[in-house]
């Protein structure tokens, strides 16, 4: 057996996470990958860019001390590799170039920007193997603050995935309109219509925390009607309230019900009446592909 740690930081429109994983090699058994620490500070980007264009001073030097934080626990971790990926708010950022040399130059950590398709292949890249059935189709869908990305999968295998610009800190924002709201809808009908008894895999804090609160065992799924019944409990309490009386964290309580909003229109629209929720997502992504060589 051998021990490594490697550590994947995951840069999003409504939060900054910190992954460090320990990746366990055997000579006859597979690699083993088991979370050592998860950090999340809740960096805003997307209210920046999504408003402005770019990045505030305020927020760029918050990212700053982040990274800089990132790198000492890193060190102190022993983390042998590491990859720092931005989507969907650096990339539309149009200072993203300037902030991203700012913070190399003071911490010491690239960042790179992924595009949607990449985000999404990344994302596909986790241990999905372990939920997917051969004989089953699935809708993976990872929402995140800025995007959203959605990946088909049947017969074990990735059919067709898309990333769209309908993101929590977005529709906060007022920046979705309704024409990509029928642009997902279209191509998760048309694509859906290949398929039969589809279920759902979500992804992201907002679902992981819904599933939590279920009080569902791990591998369980969440019914339609429950999400739908979960999500109209939600709308009916203040945004004080969801912090106060389920203890949801301040940057969640409002995020919160947009994702949740997301995930039962993919539900309706591909006629799936269950989503399982498994504990991936990007970060554990990146980790997968640093270990196995596909960043270049």
């Amino acid at each position: 057996m051998h021990l490594n740690k490697y550590a994947a930081i995951d840069i999003g429109s409504n939060g900054v996470r910190l992954l460090i994983s320990n990746v366990i090699t055997f000579k006859k058994k597979e690699t083993q990958f088991t979370k050592s620490a998860l950090i999340r500070v809740p960096i805003r980007l997307g209210e920046d860019v999504f408003t402005r264009g770019e990045i505030s001073k305020k927020n760029r030097d918050r990212m700053c001390d982040a990274m800089t934080a990132f790198r000492l626990l890193m060190k102190v971790y022993g983390v042998e590799k590491f990859k720092a990926c931005a989507t969907s708010a650096m990339r539309e950022a149009n200072n993203k170039e300037e902030v991203i040399q700012y913070i190399f130059d003071k911490s010491e950590i690239k960042i790179d920007i992924i595009d949607g398709k990449k985000e999404a292949e990344i994302i596909s890249s986790t241990d999905l193997h372990e939920l997917i059935k051969n004989d089953k189709s699935y809708l993976y869908v990872d929402v995140g603050g800025g995007s959203t990305e959605f990946t088909f999968f049947s017969k074990g295998e990735i059919m067709e995935s898309k990333s769209f610009r309908l993101g929590t800190v977005r529709l906060l924002d007022k920046k979705v309109n309704n024409q990509i709201w029928l642009d997902v809808k279209e191509w998760i009908k048309e694509t859906s219509n290949e398929y039969s008894e589809i279920s759902l895999i979500g992804s992201g804090g907002n679902i992981n925390k819904i599933f939590k609160l279920s009080g569902k065992a791990p591998g369980k799924a969440l019914s339609y009607i429950y999400l739908n019944s979960y999500y109209n409990f939600l709308n009916q309490m203040t945004y004080d309230q969801r912090i106060s009386e389920i203890d949801l964290n301040p940057d969640r309580a409002d995020v919160i019900i947009p994702a949740t909003k997301i995930y039962l229109s993919a539900m309706k629209w591909s006629n799936a009446n269950k989503i399982y929720v498994p504990k991936i997502g990007l970060s554990d992504g990146i980790i997968k592909s640093l270990y196995y060589g596909k960043f270049d």
